[in-house]
């Protein structure tokens, strides 16, 4: 459906009044994006994005993602009048509303992405345009993107990576309103040129002309990459501080947002707006390709021998990929480091997107934020790179567990045990905080076994991301180790001496396991009672019945792991942990250098029990 430039402007002022009535009614909001970015959202979702309010979740939907996520109250706006479900802008901000300062994926229909860590959405964008090629849909992505965006380090790897795969479905529209909240322009350089040179076509417009924007869209839409717009907007049109940084947020008293709201409102923009839903309400019924969601996690199990767990984990991998056609691989130019391609896998490239392994090259936190785009649109994506590595993509971490999306982070050389590459590759503190992030599985296994059942732990959770934490070297292979031990976070690999109940629990993982029965058996000469539990889950312990963690946790409990040691002492009495950075030289002489020797730890727990 096309509209002419009044008929436009009525929808945007329209989508403006109600944006200004929910921020007026909350005393809190950002009045700037919602009154200078009006033009542009109303032009997209008028003239261009294919969309059904009644079916939200329509599967070859166009899809918007606003990057810039403060400007929330526009959004919800739009959709509102767009037709979609959304609640009275009254509840805007308030406790407990689904309309959130920032747009939270879930609470509302039509919000694609929980977004408001700038860069994160534009990033998002790149993962849902990669899925729509995946699926050989048609559909398009529209992102609406600030300053603040394109400064952040995750929205500059993930444009690359869009020019790269030549991503000709994606079209990001910048809200340039040469302002900063310091009130200063901090986009000081040529973002076109920028753009240019990581492969996008560009263009410019008049960003507060809703037919210039809807035009210039439809020109980008016939590129053969993918398109980036700058459109030149004032911040807060209208309003009596408009083009300063002022404008950005709540800086209009009550009366000026009433008395603006009020000249606003254009019951013809309404009209026009309900016109606009009656017609896309009838176009999902074209076609509705659908991502086949069923996972399948079982596993011919075998006994490789001492192995490191990050080659247990590839060969558990080439039976999972064979087996769930939307798994998706990868990772940041470390694939044969984190053996997270096999054989049986075949990479995407930019002429062919068949294939089901993705070369993010090194860009960690955009890979990470490409990833929830991926998950978000059908599929069960995972990502390789190091364990100490996993601080560049927290962001985008933290965001796959606050939307409760599956996504797989494979992070490998999990200890000081790395050894030569020396104190900057050698993780320490990372275990401990990637554990602390709510809704985030962190599986550390000890051998294949255990492996084998974090991957199925991992897949199985369609409501929560995992962290599937591996070694560079080789390990035993363990006789006790158990599938569905280790899914309970916490068993026993193996007791010694106990009659009634164990003198001494020595809770171990990944690595540690092997190291910890070392341990016990010196305990057992002994005649030390000492049983060796493996949790190569925390959370999923923590879940387990009293009784069966009572069980677990009996006697003195000391924890072995070779990190952090704090978090520790919420399930033991003393732990042989590392509270200060690594050092240089080989992974076994640098464990031994803090003590993670058997015969040392042995002695040390005789002289504790004395």
């Amino acid at each position: 459906m096309k509209f002419n430039q009044t008929e436009l402007r009525q929808m945007a002022n329209a989508a403006r009044a109600r944006a200004l009535y929910g921020i007026r009614n909350a005393n809190s909001g950002h009045v700037g994006i919602a009154l200078g970015a009006a033009d542009i959202m109303t032009a997209v979702f008028a003239e261009h994005l294919r969309f059904n309010p009644k079916k939200p979740d329509w599967a070859d939907r166009d899809r918007f993602v606003l990057s810039a996520g403060h400007g929330s109250a526009l959004l919800y706006a739009v959709l509102q009048l767009a037709g979609y479900d959304v609640i009275d802008l009254s509840a805007f901000r308030k406790f407990d509303s689904p309309l959130a300062g920032h747009p939270e994926y879930g609470a509302v229909p039509g919000v694609e992405t929980s977004t408001g860590p700038l860069g994160q959405g534009v990033a998002n964008a790149v993962g849902m345009a990669l899925a729509s090629k995946i699926k050989k849909s048609d559909a398009r992505v529209y992102c609406l993107c600030s300053d603040g965006d394109l400064m952040e380090g995750v929205a500059v790897e993930a444009a690359a990576f869009a020019g790269r795969y030549k991503l000709d479905n994606l079209v990001l529209l910048w809200d340039d309103n040469c302002i900063g909240i310091d009130g200063v322009a901090l986009t000081d350089i040529d973002m076109s040129a920028r753009m240019a040179a990581a492969g996008f076509d560009t263009f410019a417009v008049d960003g507060n002309s809703p037919k210039a924007v809807a035009a210039m869209v439809a020109r980008a839409k016939k590129s053969k990459r993918p398109a980036f717009i700058k459109c030149r907007t004032t911040i807060g049109l209208f309003a009596s501080n408009a083009g300063t940084a002022a404008a950005h947020g709540l800086s209009l008293s009550a009366d000026e947002l009433q008395k603006l709201g009020a000249e606003l409102e254009s019951p013809a923009g309404e009209k026009l707006w309900a016109e606009c839903a009656k017609l896309r309400i009838k176009i999902s019924d074209v076609k509705n390709q659908k991502t086949n969601q069923n996972i399948n996690t079982e596993l011919k199990m075998e006994n490789p021998g001492a192995i490191s767990t990050r080659e247990a984990s590839g060969k558990i991998l080439e039976q999972l990929v064979a087996a769930n056609p939307t798994m998706l691989g990868g990772s940041a130019d470390l694939t044969e480091s984190t053996h997270t391609r096999p054989d049986n896998m075949r990479d995407i490239v930019p002429v062919d997107f068949d294939g089901n392994y993705i070369r993010y090259g090194v860009r960690e936190h955009a890979m990470a934020a490409i990833m929830n785009g991926l998950a978000l649109s059908g599929f069960r994506p995972y990502g390789g790179t190091f364990l100490v590595f996993s601080d560049y993509m927290r962001g985008a971490m933290r965001l796959s567990a606050l939307m409760k999306q599956p996504v797989v982070y494979v992070l490998s050389h999990d200890s000081v045990a790395v050894g030569e590459d020396g104190p900057t590759h050698q993780p320490v503190e990372q275990l401990a905080s990637l554990r602390a992030i709510p809704n985030m599985n962190v599986l550390r296994p000890a051998d294949y076994v255990e492996t084998a059942a974090a991957w199925q732990m991992a897949l199985l959770d369609t409501d929560r991301p995992s962290c599937i934490v591996l070694s560079r070297q080789t390990l035993p292979a363990l006789s006790g180790t158990s599938l569905d031990g280790a899914k309970l976070g916490a068993y026993i690999v193996k007791a010694y001496g106990i009659r009634h109940k164990a003198d001494i629990t020595l809770i171990a993982t990944g690595s540690e396991v092997s190291l910890a029965l070392s341990v016990a058996e010196i305990l057992d000469a002994r005649k030390i009672a000492v049983q060796v539990v493996s949790m190569p889950s925390v959370e999923k312990f923590r879940l387990q019945s009293s009784e069966y963690r009572r069980k677990m946790l009996a006697g003195k409990v000391i924890a072995i792991e070779a990190g952090t040691s704090a978090p520790w002492y919420e399930f033991a009495d003393a732990v042989m942990g590392i509270d200060t950075f690594g050092r240089n030289g080989p992974g076994n002489e640098v464990l031994k250098s803090f003590g993670f020797d058997a015969v040392r730890i042995a002695g040390d727990i005789i002289k504790y029990l004395k």
